[in-house]
């Protein structure tokens, strides 16, 4: 057992009890893979939040089918401007080559717990905190509160930018966050920043039995991927170190490779992917750097030597900063009042939030489920979970109410 899972009641509601659950399963049963377009989702969605009379406004990806959303319960007196903002991301990761017991698109309740891709992360929390409109409308709420659905969260925190330009641009200014990933209920205060790249290195081609007269591409991208090996095992023995993270140090990992296309021809070109995971504390950009620099300084060179044609080409993939809340920050504050928790807690896995705290809208990870049961086959979120996230978002309406 979990330590995040250590204080949950040995006794969980009856699916009946929940008044979440009959919207998480149906966020579940849409297919919101990554790779597939949410727009299904998040018009379901937009059809809900009209009917009871809550606009939404819809920013979309240039390919077409892919949307976030962002809709706002007006505080009682008709204000929409600062509030708190639920935010949650529709996109799941994928179930191939997954061996589940059920089909993770049909949600089913066994022994306490809904099963299903997305249930947990995070779908939980965005049913939880759509189960509870018609509350919030009920309550005369001194604040706004802001529902903000995204996209493609899985693969880099790719839709939330652009839901979070659109507020600046509108000159929306919530001041407060609550990113519902899957944390047990307990407040989650920082986390690590998220940095993908993609690298080609581009050699010679020429037949193996002529291996002078080409360059070989993969043994040059081979000596740059040890090298962000040998970055990361500094960071492993050097520093600096966070001791509240479950990981405490910056990591850095080649993820994935292609290159040549026969046993006897010296490869023209090397595809790889890599990522880095920093400190909050500390700037991605130099970490790139310190890599992009023995690229050009110290392998290009060589290899130009060998081939004038020689290159190292880098793209960013993704990137998503680091979060870390101050205790001071009111929606810190606020959190841990709602849920009584005092532990500070950090997490090496990325979220939106530091993509909110960035754009200035201080936030906290807070939300039902443990991580430990996200991106696995048979996904689920304990039903006691939903209930008290229930009860979490009932306390928090409750704080937004006036007197």
């Amino acid at each position: 057992m979990s330590t995040l899972d250590a204080a949950a009641p040995p006794t969980a509601p009856s699916a009946s009890a929940l008044v979440s659950l009959p919207w998480v399963e149906r966020l579940v049963s849409m297919d919101t893979t990554s790779r597939v377009p949410n727009l299904g989702l998040i018009e379901t969605v937009r059809d809900a939040l009209a009917a009871r009379g809550i606009e939404s406004t819809l920013t979309h990806d240039p390919r077409e089918g892919w949307a976030n959303l962002f809709a706002t319960v007006p505080a009682h007196d008709g204000a929409t401007d600062g509030g708190i903002v639920l935010s949650g991301h529709t996109d799941v990761v994928p179930v191939d080559g997954q061996q589940w017991d059920s089909d993770p698109f049909r949600p089913v309740v066994r022994d306490g717990k809904l099963f299903g891709r997305g249930t947990c992360d995070m779908k939980g929390f965005i049913g939880a905190a759509l189960a509870l409109l018609p509350e919030m409308q009920a309550a005369r709420l001194a604040k706004p509160i802001h529902f903000a659905l995204s996209y493609d969260e899985e693969i880099g925190c790719a839709g939330a930018p652009l839901l979070i330009a659109d507020l600046q641009k509108r000159g929306f200014s919530p001041t407060g966050c609550i990113v519902g990933e899957p944390t047990s209920m307990r407040p989650i205060i920082a986390h690590k920043g998220i940095n993908t790249y993609r690298c080609c290195v581009r050699g010679h081609a020429a037949h193996s039995s002529l291996t002078p007269k080409g360059l070989n591409a993969i043994e040059y991208a081979a000596r740059l991927i040890c090298h962000i090996r040998d970055i990361a095992d500094q960071f492993r023995a050097n520093g600096p170190f966070d001791a509240l993270y479950d990981v405490p140090f910056t990591t850095a990992q080649t993820s994935l490779i292609q290159g040549g296309n026969a046993i006897n021809t010296v490869p023209a070109e090397c595809h790889f992917s890599f990522e880095f995971r920093n400190l909050p504390t500390l700037d991605p950009e130099q970490i790139f750097a310190r890599i992009d620099a023995y690229a050009r300084e110290t392998l290009l060179p060589q290899m130009q030597r060998e081939h004038p044609s020689a290159s190292i080409e880098f793209s960013k993939i993704a990137a998503a900063p680091g979060l870390d809340a101050t205790e001071q920050a009111a929606i810190t504050q606020l959190v841990r009042a709602l849920t009584g928790d005092q532990e500070k807690r950090k997490v090496a896995y990325g979220t939106e939030a530091g993509l909110f705290a960035l754009a200035g809208i201080p936030s906290v990870v807070c939300g039902p489920g443990n991580i430990e049961q996200a991106h696995k086959p048979n996904e689920y979120v304990a039903l006691e979970q939903l209930a008290a996230c229930e009860r979490f978002l009932r306390k928090f309406v409750h704080s937004m109410t006036l007197a």
